[in-house]
């Protein structure tokens, strides 16, 4: 069986990207998590299928890299505009649907196989404050701990123990470890479910990240600068009320890597 792909990156988070229009491709999580193998297949953080959508431009559904399904992914979202755009799907703005609601994304603009990618993303009308951290959902759950410098803190150990802490979170979480830089900046490291690693950015962790920050430490900044390891995103959105966040748009670069086509049949025995 062969599968016909693209790759691409935002910020170093990489997806593998397949054209579903035709309903063909219908992936297990073994097969999703073999394709996502870095040694053994594509290799990526995940994978998002496009197919087509009665009620707006497409539709999108995005697996872990470890074949489990995911309700949304911020780079990843951006990623599928522009690969929409790539295939000629929509306009400058362009409405998809994913598991967690309905997106407006809108390119920027491109330069050959990149372009810079906004996105529009649910809002957060609840925030939960435990000792030290903060719990919200920006399409999917994420636990936001500040720290004086992301660069010394123990992330794959750290991060895999509170995403496993089923008391606190029984359905699991992404977990993000943020430095205050400045007025409407952070830097911060992240380890994502599903992945089960720390990944290069987080585009719904950089959004849970500068809400965090405008809910107990920055109440005038609305825009942010969030510095990940693989990048640079901007976060912006309006503060409705104590915990309402709407209006939330996340920036930031996407870029296609490479194409190519795969057998993905389990030859394995």
């Amino acid at each position: 069986m062969l599968l016909t792909f693209c790759k691409y990156e935002g910020a170093g988070n990489d997806f593998i990207l397949a054209d579903n229009r035709a309903g063909e491709f219908r992936p297990d999580a073994r097969t999703i998590a073999r394709l996502c193998d870095r040694h053994r297949g594509i290799g990526a953080d995940g994978l998002m299928t496009l197919s087509a959508s009665p009620q707006h431009d497409c539709s999108m559904r995005y697996y872990n890299a470890d074949g489990s399904p995911g309700e949304m992914c911020g780079n990843g979202a951006r990623c599928f505009a522009l690969y929409a755009e790539h295939l000629g799907i929509g306009g400058r703005e362009k409405i998809f649907d994913a598991t967690d609601g309905v997106h407006r994304a809108t390119i920027l603009s491109t330069a050959g196989a990149a372009g810079e990618i906004e996105v529009g993303m649910i809002d957060v009308e609840r925030i939960v404050c435990g000792e030290g951290w903060w719990f919200l959902n920006t399409g999917v759950p994420h636990y936001v701990e500040f720290v004086d410098d992301p660069a010394a803190v123990d992330v794959t150990g750290r991060g895999a123990r509170i995403r496993h802490d089923t008391a606190r979170f029984p359905q699991g979480t992404n977990v993000n470890f943020v430095q205050l830089v400045g007025e409407g900046h952070l830097r911060m490291r992240t380890y994502e479910r599903g992945v089960e690693n720390e990944t290069l950015a987080c585009g719904t962790g950089a959004t849970a990240a500068a809400i965090v920050a405008n809910f107990v430490r920055q109440p005038a900044a609305d825009r942010f600068r969030i510095d990940l390891p693989g990048g640079r995103l901007q976060v912006a959105f309006t503060r409705r009320s104590d915990r309402c966040y709407t209006d939330i748009r996340l920036t930031g670069p996407a870029r296609r890597v490479f194409e190519g086509t795969i057998d993905y049949s389990d030859n394995e025995r």
